[in-house]
C-alpha cells in the first residue's frame, strides 16, 4: 500500500514539474529564439548554404513586362488638347541575373560580386512581337529642345534642322527600338559638335548585359531580391532601386498567403511619391530647386542626363488627380499598379514581388521650337514596367519543411504543458480510485454498551 501511494504522489510531483518546465519555456521564449538563430545562420550569404545558392543564381524566374501608351491624337495635342492614349502590352522578357566573379573578402565577412542582367523576349507571354509600332513622345527631341530653350540662335538652327529632317514632338518607333535603342538623327547631328554625345537612344539602352557591383555584409541579415536589395526593420521595409536614383521604403500592409506559405505584404506609402510639402525628403526631386510638380511624380532628370524624365506609379496611381485627368486613358487601380513585396516572416525569403514604375516625359511649349505647337504642359506617360517574381515550387517545398520544423519546435513548450495537465488528471484519477482502509471490529463497536 505504501509503495502504491508513493507512485501516486510521484505522478503528481511529475505533473507539477512538467507544467513548471513548459510554462517557463513559454515565458522565456527559448525555442523561438533558438529557431531564429538557426534560420539566420542559414540565410546568411555563406558559401554552401541554400541562401547562397539562391543568391548566386536565383531559382525563381523573374519577368519584366512593359506596357506602352500609344498616342491616338497627336495633331489635337499640338493644338493644346489633352492627349488620348491606349495602353498596349504586355511585352514580356525573362530576366536572368546570375552573380559572377564572386570573391570573399575580410576573412569571409564580406563578399563582392558582379551581377550581369540579361533580358530574353518571351513571345508566348507578350501581346505581340517587338516590331509592333508605338506612337509616343520624341524624347531625344524634347530633351534637346528643353536644353536649348534659352539659346535662341542655336535653338533656331536646331529647329530648322528638325523641320528639314521631319523631326517632330512625336515619333513612331518599334517596341524594340524604344526599349533597347535606335540611332537618332538629331542626336547624330549634334554629335558633330559634341563628340562625346551618344547618338543612340533607348529607354533601357545598355540595360542588356548591365553590370551592377554589389558588396554584401555577412554579419547582417539580408534578403536580396528583384528590388536590387532590401532589408526589413520592425514593420518597415527598405528597398533600393536604381530606376529612381533613390531608395524606396515600404510598410506592412496585410497578411497574405502565397502557394500555401504565410507572408507579410509590404508596399510603399503614398508619401514616397509625395510633394516636398508633404514629404520634405523629396525636395531633391524638385528640379530646379523649388520647382515641384505635385504629389505622385518625381523628377529624375538629373539621373537621366538632363532628359525631362519623371517617374510615377503606373497610371498615376496615388498621384494628384490632375495628372490622371490631364491624359485620357489613365485608369489607376491598386491591384494592377501597386508595388508590393511579400516576405515570409520567419526566413525573410521573398514569396512574391512586383515592382511597378512608370516612365513619363514632361512636355511643354518651347520657344523657339515650332515643333511643340501650342501643346499644354503635360506629364506625358510613355511606358510602365512590371518586374515580378513568384517563389518556385522547389523552394516552396523546402520552405514548407522549415515551417513544419518551426511549428514543431515552437509548440514543444505547449506540448509539455499539455503532457503535465494529462499527468495531473491521471494523478487526480488515481487519488479518487484509492481505496479507504477497512475499519477493525473494535472500531465498529459502540463507545457505550447497554
Amino acid at each position: 500500500m505504501l509503495r502504491k501511494s508513493c507512485c501516486i504522489y510521484s505522478t503528481g510531483i511529475l505533473s507539477i514539474l512538467i507544467l513548471i518546465l513548459g510554462i517557463s519555456l513559454v515565458l522565456s521564449n527559448v525555442f523561438p529564439h533558438f529557431l531564429q538563430a538557426l534560420v539566420k545562420k542559414e540565410v546568411t550569404l555563406k558559401n554552401g548554404t541554400e541562401a547562397f545558392d539562391a543568391w548566386e543564381n536565383p531559382p525563381a524566374p523573374i519577368y519584366m513586362q512593359f506596357y506602352f501608351f500609344n498616342l491616338t491624337n497627336p495633331l489635337e495635342v499640338l493644338d493644346g488638347n489633352r492627349p488620348a492614349v491606349v495602353e498596349i502590352g504586355p511585352y514580356t522578357y525573362r530576366e536572368y541575373r546570375p552573380m559572377e566573379e564572386i570573391n570573399f573578402l575580410d576573412n569571409g565577412t564580406k563578399v563582392s560580386a558582379v551581377n550581369t542582367k540579361t533580358y530574353i523576349f518571351q513571345p508566348n507571354m507578350s501581346r505581340g512581337p517587338e516590331t509592333d509600332l508605338i506612337r509616343t513622345v520624341n524624347i531625344p527631341a524634347m530633351t534637346v529642345m528643353d536644353q536649348f530653350k534659352d539659346n535662341t540662335i542655336i535653338g533656331n538652327l536646331i529647329s530648322a534642322y528638325m523641320r528639314s529632317s521631319g523631326e517632330g514632338l512625336f515619333t513612331t518607333r518599334t517596341v524594340g527600338e524604344l526599349l533597347w535603342g535606335y540611332e537618332d538623327g538629331l542626336l547624330k547631328a549634334l554629335k558633330l559638335f559634341k563628340p562625346a554625345l551618344d547618338d543612340v537612344f533607348g529607354l533601357f539602352y545598355k540595360l542588356i548585359g548591365l553590370v551592377d557591383n554589389r558588396r554584401v555584409q555577412h554579419d547582417q541579415w539580408h534578403q536580396w531580391s528583384l528590388f536590387s536589395s532590401c532589408y526589413h526593420q520592425n514593420e518597415s521595409l527598405y528597398m533600393f532601386s536604381s530606376d529612381m536614383c533613390r531608395s524606396l521604403y515600404a510598410e506592412y500592409e496585410e497578411d497574405v498567403t502565397v502557394k500555401g506559405i504565410a507572408g507579410y505584404r509590404f508596399s510603399p506609402l503614398s508619401k514616397v511619391f509625395a510633394n516636398a510639402t508633404v514629404n520634405p525628403d523629396n525636395a531633391g526631386f524638385c528640379v530646379p530647386a523649388g520647382n515641384c510638380l505635385g504629389s505622385g511624380v518625381l523628377n529624375v532628370s538629373v539621373c537621366k542626363q538632363g532628359a525631362p524624365i519623371l517617374m510615377s506609379s503606373p497610371h498615376f496611381y496615388q498621384a494628384d488627380e490632375k495628372f490622371v485627368q490631364d491624359v485620357f486613358g489613365m485608369r489607376p487601380k491598386k491591384e494592377w499598379h501597386q508595388t508590393a513585396i511579400d516576405l515570409n516572416p520567419l526566413t525573410g525569403i521573398v514569396l512574391q514581388a512586383a515592382k511597378r514604375l512608370q516612365v513619363n516625359v514632361f512636355v511643354q511649349k518651347v520657344s523657339p521650337f515650332s515643333q511643340t505647337g501650342n501643346v499644354s504642359p503635360t506629364v506625358f506617360p510613355v511606358v510602365w514596367l512590371n518586374e515580378s517574381v513568384v517563389i518556385d515550387d522547389a523552394s516552396v517545398l523546402k520552405l514548407k519543411t522549415v515551417m513544419l520544423k518551426q511549428a514543431v519546435v515552437e509548440n514543444i513548450p505547449f506540448m509539455l504543458i499539455g503532457l503535465g495537465i494529462l499527468i495531473g488528471l491521471l494523478y487526480m484519477f488515481l487519488m479518487c480510485r484509492q481505496k479507504i482502509p477497512e475499519s477493525t471490529t473494535a472500531e465498529r463497536e459502540p463507545l457505550l454498551s447497554s
